[in-house]
């Protein structure tokens, strides 16, 4: 049985604890918070459950396998690092690190000590991402030419993190898993209409090595909310629409053909194909529940998570030569390669 303990019960906890309290093979010993109501709120609903203000009491505890650190970005370096030195395993919450310093030290830590580190990538956990990856990795798509995400709100304004860090991470996680090639540049337009708050409208475009672009409008002043995205092949097309209740995925098969006869040099070149829709039929289990026994799993038989430090890393690196980009007014930002 593997024994964890999560620091944070505010927003996103609850639905972490809930989960791994119902995960076979896991059992929550302990919640951390600052806030005393909040902790009321934990031990009422599990009475079972250890509750305290101070996280080095769960880090320090022996009988503690491994942590989940579920507190805003700006903590998570210091508690999973802390956690980590105390031979522990540990799920943070996106995005990883609030530096990619901080990201590289953090997966150097869990390599040395032979520890599982994942990040709570949730989009890679649901039925719908897993679907879409399996299409494209199928080559059912053919060479993908776009990926195309609308991701708007009216709030809930962050503190702590401009738009991108908190919206934009869910397209780059997803990007992330379910595209091989990964962007070697970046370039970010942003702003913010608060005074000494951080941008809450931003347009991020990202550039790969083939023929593919990648763009994401994230934005906190909308007056509706949209989660879509287009990923467009030579083949087919994929729309996810995640506020749509029963058919989420759509795939078209349209797109365009494009002729070099020599006999049709003086006639339009590009022909359009337009094919059927389908929505395929995606897993309906929650997406935390998945991760939650993946992260079992993984700690279990020493398994590679899915959404692994690295790759928390990766998305680290894209949101911070964003920031970069968007201080230039949206001057083009190299990326290192791929690890």
């Amino acid at each position: 049985m593997l024994n964890i303990a999560v620091i944070g019960y505010g927003y996103w906890g609850p639905n972490i604890v809930r989960n791994f309290v119902e995960a076979p093979g896991a059992n929550v010993l302990a919640v951390c918070d600052q806030d005393e109501a909040r902790l009321e709120q934990a031990q009422s609903r599990y009475p079972g459950i250890t509750t305290t203000m101070n996280p080095e009491d769960l880090i320090n505890n022996d009988a503690i396998d491994a942590v989940a650190v579920v507190t805003p970005v700006a903590t998570h370096y210091d508690l999973a690092l802390k956690a980590l030195q105390s031979s522990k395993h540990v799920l943070v919450e996106k995005p990883m690190t609030a530096t990619v310093e901080q990201g590289e030290t953090l997966v150097q830590e869990a390599q040395q000590r032979g520890l599982t580190l994942m990040v709570d990538h949730t989009f890679v956990y649901t039925g719908a991402v897993r679907k879409i990856q399996e299409l494209v990795n199928s080559g059912e798509l053919g060479d993908v030419y776009y990926y195309d995400s609308t991701r708007i709100n009216l709030g809930l304004f962050q503190h702590d993190v401009n738009v991108l860090w908190d919206l934009a991470v869910h397209d780059l996680t997803i990007m992330d898993y379910v595209l091989a090639e990964k962007p070697i540049a970046v370039s970010a337009t942003g702003i913010s209409h608060v005074a000494g708050e951080p941008e809450n409208v931003a347009y991020l475009t990202l550039f790969f090595e083939n023929n593919m672009i990648a763009h994401i409008n994230v934005n906190w002043l909308a007056p509706v909310k949209v989660r879509s995205m287009l990923i467009g092949g030579s083949k087919k097309m994929i729309v996810f629409d995640d506020l749509e209740p029963s058919e989420k995925l759509k795939i078209y098969d349209k797109g365009i053909t494009v002729s070099d006869a020599p006999e049709s040099v003086y006639e339009m070149l590009i022909g359009y194909r337009a094919g059927d829709m389908w929505a395929p039929k995606i897993e309906r289990s929650e997406a935390l529940r998945v991760e939650a026994l993946h992260f079992v799993e993984c700690i279990q038989d020493n398994k590679t998570p899915l959404t692994d430090g690295k790759a928390g890393l990766r998305v680290v690196r894209i949101l911070e030569a964003a920031n970069q980009s968007m201080q230039q007014q949206g001057a083009r930002v190299a990326l290192p390669a791929a690890h």
